[in-house]
Parts: structure tokens; C-alpha cells; sequence
């Protein structure tokens, strides 16, 4: 009997949008009223407007259609996924040239020589840095480039793929988790609440370190047993396919960091501290970040001295290593896309609102957050989830005597901790793909994780309701 291997991640997600399609034909549809709100500059629903309306099953072709519609499908609740996938593309075209040039290989060799015997200590620098990304902006897609230039490196000093992945995807997932003034969860959020920003700061900040803490400590362990004995990696039966792909590019000998591989790892460090400023700063977005890493990708081209067919093949070619990432961000998306036509949304968020109506505030507010939880798998966007739930949640806490500032709390850390792990977020899935991280492998990594990080948000907002 041959041993049951788990599905890919393509087939999981086509799963998860035929089931979807399934309860389209059951679960009754249904639809609030909605108004525009001036200061989010969307239409938010209305409480107590809900409707059954008449019925929109979704059947087979809607299920193939899915996905290519998940591409450039727009709703209320998420941008185009288009945008993403191309920027996800151009990504693999810049990646591609920048290490035709040998600059990243000098780079690497540099650092896991200065580093030696003290590797394990980039951990927490950089989940710091991924965690200010995500409590400031919400970093999420933007980690995407930040895979392919990590992972060489982790595996160099002697990690696994689940470590580079748990650095970047759990960093940039705590940060967000315990956002303080990220636009895009906790600013949204509190705007649909009718609050300020600023109300709950203290909590959230608690959340925040406190997680990072956990989560550094989670990882930081993993990583040392796997250094010593890399049979205890999630991934020990991939090690050397894992090896080959990821240090493919490396030579036996020592690669020379030359005065031009210098001025290219510059270059390459200066186009991430521009994309990092254009969202933070000047609310960039896809378009405007893929522009810039095609630019510096002709640049860096350009610096090295590839003529034209040299550098347009590159770019191509590293493209074509992500083309299989673009394709799961439109799969991903496919799912809500199938759930909006079936009218299911609206009818999953009546129900909640139903069932934390004349609660206690402290079952309140965990029961909301467990709402928030089950929302957030079929809205992974948080700002789509704020745009959603808060209207219609956050009135609800003035009855059961809690503060809306919990809610928004609630909230953010639901959708937060979701994200690290839902197959409907393109950013999970993405990341995994790019590490060469099975789904079910990640799941059986990070469930220790979150069973910590449920305890310590059940302890703050239960305290949070008490006070």
C-alpha cells in the first residue's frame, strides 16, 4: 500500500473553492444594506438590514472560472490579485538577474563566514525588522522578495527552508497580529468603528511584544535543533533537493566580491529601502513597486555588462521560477470570488452578529474573536475584514458593556493570527511555494505556535473586558 502523500497546494485550494461552490447550494443567500462611508471611501453594511435574497449556487464552470476570475475579480473587501501576481513576477525577473551577476553569492558567503558559530542571532534582528514592517504598514505581500534572498542564506548557516519561511511569514505575521498604527488593519478598523486609532494602544502593544516574543523563542529553538541534527527538520527528506535548488548558483570556490558586485548589493539593498519608503510613505502599491524592481533589474543588468538578449533572457527566466507562485495567488482568490457570487458573505456575518447579541463582556468578546477567526479564512484581506465586520460588530459591544477599541483589538488579532496559516491568503501560500514548504508540513510546524499565541490573546482581551 503506497503511503498517503498530502495534496499540493493547487489542489488543496481547488478543494477549498469546490466545497465553497457546495455550501453555495445549501447555506441560504443574503445581503445587508449598505452605505458609502465617506471617510473609508467604501460601502459598508448596515445593521440590522439583513436579507435573504434569492439564491446564486455556484456549479462546475464556476468553479473552474474561478480562479481566472480570482485574478482580476475587484469587490469591496480586496485590490486585484493581477497586480500582485505580476509583481510577484517581476520579482522573480529582478531576482533572476541580480544573481546571474554572482553579487548575492559573494553576499551570502560574506555573511555565513562573519556570522559563524553565532548564526542563529539574524533570527531575531529580522523578525524585528519583519515585525515593525507589519505593526507600521501591514507588510505582507511586500515580503514576497525577501524569500528568494533569505532562504540561500538561512540554509547556508546550516537551517532549513521552514526557518527562512517562519522568519519572514511569522516576523511580518506577529507585526501585523499586533498592529498599532498599520492603515490597513488597525486605522480602518477603528474608522468603521467610529473610534480613534489611537484607543487600545496599550493592549495592542502588549500583544505585540509579548508575541514577538513567543514567536522569536518558538523559532530561534527550531532552528538551533536543526542546526545540530538536521534529521529533525520538518523538511529533513528534502534537505539535499532543497540544498541543490536554493545553492545551485554556488561554486566550491570562494565567489570574489568585486568592486562591481559591491555596487550591485548596494543597489540591491537601496531598491528594498525604496519599496519599503513608497508603501510607508508615499502609498505605493503593486504597480508602482513592480516598476521599480524591473527598473533596478535593468539597471543592475546594465551595471554587469549583460548586453540585451543576456539580460531579457535573465529576467524571463527568473520570472519563470515564480510563475507557479502567481498562479496560486489567483486560486487563492478564487475562493472568495465563488463565496461573493454565491451570496454567502453576508449570511456568515448575520450569524455572528446573532450569536454574541446578550453576552457577557468577557464571553463577548472572546466569542467575537472567534467570529473574527472563522470570518477571517474567508476574507483573508484585513482590511476587507475591517471593511466587513466592524459596522455591523462594533455597536454590538455598547450592549454587552465593552469598549469598541476591544473590538477592533479582537479583531486585528483574529485576522492576524489566521494569516500565518489560511490556504485562502496568497501571501501564505506564496511564501510556501517560494520555500519549497508543503502546506501540511507548515501546519504541523507552526501548531505549537498557535495554541500559545491563542492563550496569550484569550488572557488580554479577557483581561481587557474585566477592566
Amino acid at each position: 500500500m503506497s503511503k498517503f502523500k498530502f495534496p499540493t497546494a493547487y489542489t488543496v485550494l481547488f478543494m477549498l473553492i469546490a466545497a465553497i461552490a457546495a455550501l453555495t447550494w445549501v447555506v441560504p443567500a443574503g445581503q445587508y444594506d449598505r452605505v458609502m462611508n465617506e471617510e473609508l471611501g467604501k460601502e459598508v453594511p448596515v445593521s440590522g438590514t439583513y436579507k435573504e435574497v434569492d439564491a446564486n449556487p455556484q456549479g462546475i464552470v464556476d468553479v473552474f472560472l474561478a480562479p481566472i476570475d480570482g485574478l482580476y475579480d475587484h469587490n469591496t473587501y480586496e485590490a486585484n490579485a493581477i497586480d500582485v501576481a505580476l509583481f510577484v513576477l517581476v520579482i522573480g525577473g529582478f531576482l533572476g538577474v541580480v544573481t546571474r551577476t554572482g553579487a548575492i553569492d559573494a553576499g551570502i558567503e560574506r555573511v555565513t563566514k562573519r556570522l559563524e558559530g553565532r548564526e542563529t542571532w539574524m533570527i531575531p534582528i529580522l523578525m524585528l525588522l519583519f515585525a515593525a514592517g507589519g505593526t507600521v504598514y501591514g507588510m505582507a505581500e511586500e515580503t514576497i522578495p525577501f524569500y528568494a534572498l533569505l532562504l540561500p542564506v538561512m540554509i547556508a548557516a546550516r537551517f532549513d527552508a521552514v526557518t527562512a519561511v517562519a522568519v519572514i511569514l511569522l516576523g511580518a505575521g506577529i507585526g501585523t497580529l499586533g498592529s498599532t498604527i498599520n492603515p490597513f488593519a488597525t486605522v480602518i478598523a477603528a474608522q468603521a468603528a467610529g473610534i480613534p486609532f489611537t484607543d487600545g494602544m496599550a493592549l495592542r502593544l502588549a500583544i505585540l511584544v509579548l508575541g514577538w516574543l513567543l514567536c522569536v523563542g518558538f523559532v530561534m529553538r527550531y532552528a538551533k535543533r536543526v542546526q545540530q541534527d538536521p534529521s529533525l527538520s520538518i523538511v529533513a527528506d528534502m534537505k539535499e533537493s532543497n540544498e541543490e535548488h536554493f545553492l545551485a548558483n554556488r561554486s566550491t570556490e570562494e565567489t570574489e566580491l568585486t568592486g562591481v558586485r559591491k555596487l550591485i548589493l548596494v543597489l540591491f539593498a537601496a531598491t528594498f529601502g525604496v519599496m519599503i519608503y513608497g508603501v510607508a510613505v508615499a502609498g505605493w502599491w503593486m504597480a508602482e513597486i513592480s516598476a521599480l524592481f524591473l527598473a533596478a533589474a535593468i539597471l543592475i543588468g546594465l551595471i554587469y555588462r549583460l548586453n540585451e538578449e543576456e539580460l531579457t533572457s535573465t529576467f524571463v527566466d527568473g520570472a519563470r521560477d515564480l510563475l507557479g507562485v502567481a498562479l496560486i495567488i489567483g486560486i487563492a482568490r478564487g475562493i472568495v470570488v465563488v463565496m461573493d457570487a454565491g451570496n454567502m458573505t453576508d449570511t456568515v456575518l448575520f450569524h455572528a452578529e446573532s450569536a454574541v447579541s446578550g453576552l457577557s463582556s468577557v464571553a463577548f468578546i472572546n466569542v467575537m474573536y472567534w467570529l473574527e477567526v472563522v470570518l477571517s479564512f474567508l476574507v483573508p484581506s484585513s482590511s476587507g475584514l475591517a471593511v466587513l465586520t466592524m459596522p455591523i460588530m462594533a455597536p454590538l459591544a455598547d450592549f454587552s458593556g465593552v469598549s469598541r477599541d476591544l473590538v477592533v483589538t479582537a479583531y486585528q488579532s483574529a485576522s492576524g493570527i489566521v494569516n500565518l496559516v489560511t490556504p485562502t491568503s496568497a501571501v501564505v501560500m506564496g511564501g510556501l511555494a517560494i520555500g519549497r514548504v508543503p502546506y501540511d508540513r507548515w501546519i504541523k510546524f507552526v501548531a505549537p505556535l498557535l495554541l500559545l499565541l491563542t492563550i496569550l490573546i484569550t488572557v488580554v482581551l479577557s483581561v481587557g473586558a474585566m477592566i
